[in-house]
C-alpha cells in the first residue's frame, strides 16, 4: 500500500527531475549552438605559398564570419606533414584546433612505420572539401611538349631526367613513380618541401620536370614560364578540359589528390558534428565555392561521417599504389 503524501513526494520528485533535466539539455544545446567560444587555430601542415593556401583562406574566413571567432592560420610545415599533422594529434580535445589534412594523410599511412600518431585512432574526420588536379608541368626548353614525348625523353637520357615534386611520399612524388612503373622508363627524383622552392629552381634552370598542383602552378603557365604536359585525373578535368589527361597516352594511368579537415580524436562527437555541419555551410556559400574553383580546387565536400568512409578507401587505395610501384622509405 502506498501512502498518497509518499505518492506526491515520489511525484513531486520526478518532476522536479524532470525540470532539472529540461534545464540541463537548454544550458547545453545553447552551449552547443554557441561553440566555438574562442578563438580557433588551423594547422596547416605544409608551407604558405602552396596550393592550399587559397583553400584554408577562404574557408577560415567564412568560419570566422559563421562563428563570429577569429580563425588563425597556422602554418607548421616539415617531415613530408608529419610535424604539422602531430601538432593537430597533439593539441587539446576541445573542438579548438582544426587542422588541414591531404592525400599525404593516407599516403603516410601506408608507407612510414615511424609516424608519432595513428592515422586513424589520432583524428576525427570534420569534413572533405573536394580534389585537386596534379600536373606534370615542364620549363619551355625541354624537348618534350606531350606525353608521349617525355617518355621519349627520358628514354633517351637513360635515366637521367629528372622530375621534381613538392615531397617525399606525398601524391605529387607517387605521381611520378607511378609514370615511371606504367611509362616503362627511369627517371630521377628531386623532393622540394613544397611548391615555391620547387618553382624556385625550375624557373631558374636546375630542374626542369615536376608534378605539383596544377592551379600552384597555373600564374607560371600563363606567364608562359612553363608548360603543362599531361594532368592526372581519370579523366579531363571540368575546371581545365584544355588540359590532356596522362592516362590518354598511357591506359589506366590516375591519380587524385584530395583536401580536408580533422580534429583531434578525443574531440566529442557532438563537437565533431557541429564543426561538420559548419564547414559544409562554408563551403555551400556561393562566394566560396566560386574562389575555390577559381583557384583550381574541384569541389566535393563531404560531412564527417562520408569523409571517414572515403578515408577508409583511400587508405586502401593508396596502399594498392604503393604497393604496385614498390616505394618505401628508407
Amino acid at each position: 500500500m502506498i501512502d498518497r503524501g509518499d505518492s506526491r513526494q515520489v511525484c513531486g520528485r520526478v518532476r522536479f527531475r524532470c525540470i532539472a533535466t529540461s534545464l540541463v539539455l537548454a544550458v547545453f544545446c545553447s552551449g552547443a549552438q554557441a561553440f566555438p567560444t574562442r578563438p580557433v587555430t588551423m594547422i596547416v601542415p605544409q608551407p604558405p605559398g602552396g596550393a592550399n593556401d587559397v583553400l584554408v583562406r577562404t574557408i577560415a574566413l567564412k568560419l570566422q564570419e559563421i562563428w563570429g571567432q577569429p580563425v588563425v592560420v597556422d602554418y607548421r610545415p616539415g617531415g613530408g606533414v608529419v610535424v604539422g599533422t602531430q601538432a593537430l594529434a597533439r593539441s587539446a580535445p576541445d573542438g579548438h584546433t582544426i587542422g588541414l589534412i591531404t592525400s599525404a594523410h593516407t599516403i603516410n599511412a601506408n608507407v612510414r612505420k615511424d609516424l608519432p600518431y595513428d592515422s586513424v585512432k589520432d583524428f576525427a574526420p570534420v569534413a572533405r572539401v573536394g580534389h585537386y588536379v596534379i600536373a606534370m608541368v615542364a620549363v619551355p626548353a625541354l624537348e618534350a611538349n606531350d606525353v608521349k614525348g617525355a617518355l621519349a625523353l627520358a628514354r633517351q637520357k637513360n635515366g637521367q631526367l629528372e622530375y621534381a615534386s613538392i615531397g617525399i611520399g606525398g601524391s605529387t612524388h607517387l605521381a611520378g613513380e607511378l609514370l615511371k612503373l606504367m611509362g616503362g622508363v627511369d627517371m630521377v627524383h628531386i623532393p622540394y618541401n613544397g611548391s615555391a622552392p620547387a618553382y624556385r629552381d625550375m624557373l631558374g634552370g636546375r630542374v626542369s620536370l615536376a608534378f605539383v598542383i596544377l592551379n600552384s602552378a597555373l600564374p607560371h603557365v600563363k606567364a608562359g614560364k612553363l608548360k603543362v604536359i599531361g594532368i592526372t585525373n581519370p579523366k579531363r578535368s571540368e575546371v581545365y578540359r584544355e588540359f590532356p589527361t596522362i592516362g590518354e597516352t598511357i591506359p589506366g594511368y590516375e591519380l587524385i589528390t584530395w583536401a580536408g579537415f580533422a580534429v583531434p580524436g578525443a574531440v566529442p562527437a557532438e563537437w565533431v558534428q557541429k564543426l561538420s555541419a559548419d564547414a559544409v555551410t562554408a563551403m555551400g556559400a556561393p562566394e566560396v565555392r566560386r574562389k575555390l574553383t577559381d583557384s583550381g580546387l574541384e569541389p566535393a565536400p563531404q560531412p564527417a561521417n562520408e569523409f571517414q568512409a572515403f578515408l577508409r578507401s583511400e587508405t586502401e587505395r593508396w596502399g594498392k599504389i604503393v604497393r604496385e610501384v614498390k616505394f618505401k622509405l628508407d
